[in-house]
């Protein structure tokens, strides 16, 4: 590859889709700032620009931070000795040296960092890849007692396979997001698209591969419940699941939680999901800024599992007094819950609507009408769509939900938006294919207008009881 002093990322067309509150970033105009952010280190602190990515991000790409420390210190070199980074007098390409590797044993040209540690380049790039390939852009040395951080231009000039180095750029990348609080990955499926905020608070998003999710959280549209309830609600889901596994299921309605049954679960400490691929229950979460180490069973802190502290194979004498009181307790909870997921399955069984929809429209504008004349029936499908998705999270908001008079009028709103949904999916089921097209026109509106209505007074309930602090929830 090219020797040059920073990491040259591709070009690529730029793409920024400007929206309230929000814009949409492709990655060339992510690597844009990035690079921008880096020049302005370079030149003020006078070191490379590996030296400075380096050091953007120890200080989790604040520049003011990094600064700020910078001047602080009276002396540059111990400043970059202080960060863990080789002093520019010693950086650039590792002089070579014949001698016998003490990794692989080999009678070969080593090279080394400032520390003295030394190796072969093979065994140095096998090193690496595997860092990359786990995750890690902030690499140290090889050494196991040396915490020296290795330059990014050493880094590339060790590496000979291409995607390993568009791996590392992406990581870089990634590093860069998630250390920004007004910056997030699209979590669309195959989608590299990043959204910038202009405020870090919960807001819905509408990436340009059309994925609708939470800024805040990055899951799927949740109101009228909060981040911190759908994360609450997730775990119960989890905690029901398991309590099927190690045998405390309640009989045949167990069977409902088949669709949580997976190989996925949240780090506990970052909620970012984390998939178990192998049989060790030791993990960590790969999350550059948690690395958090845990056991894959009880979720808990993996240092409780040494030094005698393991616990996870104890039988706890105290389960069958809680059998119980927990009974009840998934009745309730599965009262919600079936509710819940038959919004959800709906919502899914109607992405097959939206295609008999899309039919009908072309038909009827192939009997001479125009197409601007059919578009009240897609925007009764995205009405039916958006409902489905608030109706779906209003039993989160109810399960948690303290039953006082607030709650009364809440379950109320709830009740008329789901009776007024129905009906408006029921109508564009069975109704559709009427003939008198002025007939169905008016009934789709009219339908539509009062769902329509009726979320709006969901809504405005829900954000109003929240500005006058009327919700209590139970956890």
């Amino acid at each position: 590859m090219d020797s040059e002093d920073e990491i040259a990322f591709e070009d690529s067309d730029q793409e920024m889709s400007t929206v309230s509150g929000y814009e949409i970033l492709d990655q060339s105009a992510l690597e844009s700032e990035l690079k921008d952010l880096i020049t302005d280190v370079q030149d003020v602190l006078e070191v490379s620009p590996g030296v400075a990515q380096i050091l953007l991000m120890k200080f989790k790409w604040n520049k003011g931070a990094l600064m700020e420390k910078f001047y602080e210190s009276q002396d540059a070199n111990a400043f970059l000795a202080d960060a863990q980074i080789i002093p520019k007098p010693k950086e650039g390409k590792p002089a070579l040296r014949q001698g016998e590797c003490a990794i692989c044993c080999d009678e070969t040209e080593l090279t080394g960092l400032a520390c003295g540690h030394e190796s072969c380049s093979m065994c140095w790039e096998m090193y690496l890849v595997e860092k990359i390939k786990s995750g890690v852009c902030q690499i140290q040395c090889m050494a196991s007692d040396c915490n020296l951080i290795m330059g990014v231009e050493m880094i590339l000039s060790y590496l000979t396979d291409n995607e390993v180095i568009v791996k590392y750029r992406h990581l870089v990348l990634r590093n860069y997001v998630e250390a920004n609080s007004v910056l997030g990955w699209c979590p669309g499926a195959n989608c590299e698209k990043v959204v910038q905020v202009n405020y870090n608070e919960p807001q819905l998003i509408e990436c340009s591969c059309g994925t609708r999710f939470c800024f805040s959280c990055s899951n799927d549209s949740h109101k009228p419940a909060t981040c911190h309830l759908i994360r609450q609600w997730k775990k119960k889901c989890q905690e029901m699941q398991e309590k099927k596994h190690t045998g405390e299921g309640y009989g045949t309605d167990s069977e409902t939680f088949q669709w949580i049954m997976s190989n996925t679960k949240d780090c506990p400490k970052c909620f970012v999901s984390i998939e178990k691929n192998g049989g060790c229950n030791y993990m960590q979460c790969r999350n550059e800024n948690c690395r958090f180490q845990f056991c894959w069973i009880c979720m808990k802190d993996w240092n409780v599992h040494r030094n005698g502290w393991y616990s996870c194979n104890a039988y706890d004498a105290n389960a069958d007094a809680k059998r119980e009181s927990s009974r009840a307790e998934f009745h309730r909870f599965l009262f919600y819950y079936t509710r819940y997921i038959n919004h959800e399955k709906s919502l899914k069984l109607e992405e097959n609507l939206r295609k008999t929809i899309r039919q009908k429209m072309e038909d009827m504008e192939k009997l001479s009408l125009r197409w601007i004349d059919v578009q009240y029936l897609q925007k009764a499908v995205d009405t039916l769509s958006e409902c489905r998705r608030t109706m779906k999270n209003t039993y989160v908001f109810a399960y948690y939900l303290k039953r006082d008079n607030n709650s009364l009028i809440f379950e109320t709103n709830q009740r008329d938006l789901e009776m007024a949904t129905e009906q408006l999916s029921g109508y564009l089921e069975r109704d559709i294919d009427d003939t008198d097209f002025d007939t169905l026109r008016q009934n789709v509106l009219d339908k539509s207008r009062y769902v329509e209505h009726r979320l709006q007074i969901l809504q405005q309930h829900c954000e109003e009881g929240k500005e006058q602090d009327l919700w209590e929830f139970v956890e």
